[in-house]
This record gives C-alpha cells, sequence and structure tokens, in this order.
C-alpha cells in the first residue's frame, strides 16, 4: 500500500499553513509580539500574498495557481534579502525560502492531490482537466 496522496496532502496542508502564518505574523502581529509591518509597503504585500496563498494552497482551492504566487514571491524574498547577504542559504538564514520555494514549485506541478477543494470541484463536473495528475 503506498502513503503517497496522503502523504503529499499533509505536505500541501502544513506547508500551506505555516505560510498562512508568515502572512498572519507580518499583517496581524500574531504570533508574535503584536507588531505588524504597514500595509502599504513592500512587506504588507508580501504579507498578503502569504495569507492568501496560504489559505488556498492549505484548502487545495485554486492550488495550483496560488502555489506558482507563492513559489515566486519566495524566490524574489531569497534573492532580494537573503541573497546579497551571501550566496549560500545556510549562511543568509535563507534556507525556508529556498524550501518554501521548491514546495510551492512542485505543489504547482502536481496539483491539489486528494483532501482538496480542487478534488471536490472537479469530481462534481465530473471531468478530469487535462492537466491534472491522474
Amino acid at each position: 500500500m503506498s502513503y503517497t496522496s496522503v502523504t503529499f496532502a499533509l505536505l500541501r496542508i502544513a506547508a500551506g499553513l505555516l505560510f498562512m502564518l508568515h502572512g498572519t505574523q507580518k499583517l496581524m502581529g500574531f504570533p508574535g509580539d503584536g507588531s505588524s509591518v504597514p500595509l502599504s509597503s513592500l512587506m504588507g504585500v508580501a504579507g498578503f500574498i502569504e495569507l492568501g496563498c496560504g489559505f488556498l494552497i492549505m484548502f487545495g482551492l485554486f492550488t495550483r495557481l496560488a502555489a506558482f504566487l507563492a513559489s515566486g514571491e519566495m524566490a524574489v524574498a531569497f534573492f532580494m534579502a537573503h541573497f546579497p547577504k551571501s550566496p549560500l542559504p545556510i549562511q543568509n538564514q535563507g534556507e525556508p525560502a529556498v524550501l518554501f520555494c521548491f514546495i510551492f514549485l512542485f505543489i504547482a506541478a502536481h496539483g491539489a492531490g486528494i483532501w482538496s477543494l480542487d478534488g471536490l470541484r472537479y469530481r462534481k463536473t465530473d471531468a478530469t482537466p487535462t492537466n491534472a495528475i491522474v
């Protein structure tokens, strides 16, 4: 018996939740010390992307698009905030950005999988999208 689909669903849900928490921390100061960033700043925009995309990825709704956008945000974050310090993630504290980037890139390529709202949407129409993994 293979647990691949269950393990992937757990990865998607956990990554989405953690990403969403980065957004709530930036926008609402939770979890954390209660301080937030200005909403119209670059970090505020990042917070909205993290909150929204994290929520969509966690629940598996518009997953491919949300994961692709989240992956891009993490690539930009790495090259803007971490790479100037050092090209190596172990030296510039960029490991989370790199991991999120590639996890979300994989989710964007794979799709939502089981336990997702996308799965329910496609099941109800009884049609498999041409780019879905069967």
